[in-house]
């Protein structure tokens, strides 16, 4: 690895613009378990940051512990959003401060429509994007609205997920393996969309193992081995890396 690139936990914060989300130093549990351990890092507003490691890593733990989730248990550190203190919220003032988490299961509520799925989410300020808006960048979404949403295929959940979090007037978009299992074409439609929603200054957090999908969206890449971030840098970097994928990614 470059040592210029290298992890230096000391110089994280030393970036030449402000950071508009600040990860620092947390440190987290799932009972006895040590999942999260001493994690930093920052992105900066309208970036797409890949966030990857091996199973285990504690990637995911990451992302939850960012949205105020109950578990893992955060126990120290601090996470700030545009100046706003995350690290002393509830799940619910987070996600009014503008945190969307799109989980890996995509959470779509069974026995509502699509369009009924997008509506409750806007049920409580505050409320982000119409439905006209949404049905412009998901046409698929549009023409199925009335379809109830479990029903659609793992891609159009997947666009409905993500819809569903830009519903909500969201700052910080949070996803977990939204790749996963899902044909290389539909990959690609995603990644577009992803670009779409960056170009309007929302910044995104992706966990996925495919890695290699990931990266090529990605601005900057941030990875964790057992817990601790062991890299820091651009995602080209990462994709030029052999030693470097293979050490850490086994790609």
């Amino acid at each position: 690895m470059n040592e210029t690139t290298a992890f230096n936990p000391n110089a994280q914060h030393a970036a030449t613009a402000p950071a508009f989300l600040s990860v620092w130093n947390i440190e987290a549990y799932y009972g006895e378990s040590y999942i999260v351990q001493g994690v930093s890092f920052n992105i900066h507003e309208g970036e797409i940051l890949a966030l990857l490691g091996r199973n285990g890593a504690g990637k995911t733990s990451t992302l939850r512990a960012i949205a105020r989730l109950d578990q893992p248990a955060v126990t120290s550190g601090e996470i700030w959003l545009d100046h706003q203190p995350l690290h002393k919220m509830k799940a619910f003032q987070a996600s009014a401060a503008g945190i969307a988490l799109v989980p890996e299961d995509r959470r779509i509520i069974s026995g509502l429509t699509v369009e009924e799925n997008l509506k409750l989410a806007q049920i409580a300020p505050p409320i982000g994007w119409s439905l006209e808006r949404i049905y412009d960048l998901f046409p698929r979404l549009g023409e199925r609205r009335k379809q109830e949403g479990v029903t659609l295929s793992g891609g159009e959940q997947q666009m409905l997920a993500i819809a569903r979090a830009l519903a909500r007037d969201i700052k910080v978009l949070l996803l977990d393996e939204p790749y996963e299992g899902l044909a290389p074409v539909i990959v690609q439609e995603i990644a577009k969309t992803l670009n779409i929603i960056r170009d309007q200054g929302i910044t995104t957090v992706i966990v996925e193992q495919n890695a290699v999908a990931a990266l090529k969206l990605a601005d900057r890449a941030v990875i964790l081995d057992t817990g601790s971030v062991v890299y820091d840098g651009s995602a080209q970097e990462v994709l030029d890396d052999e030693k470097l994928r293979a050490q850490y990614l086994a790609i």
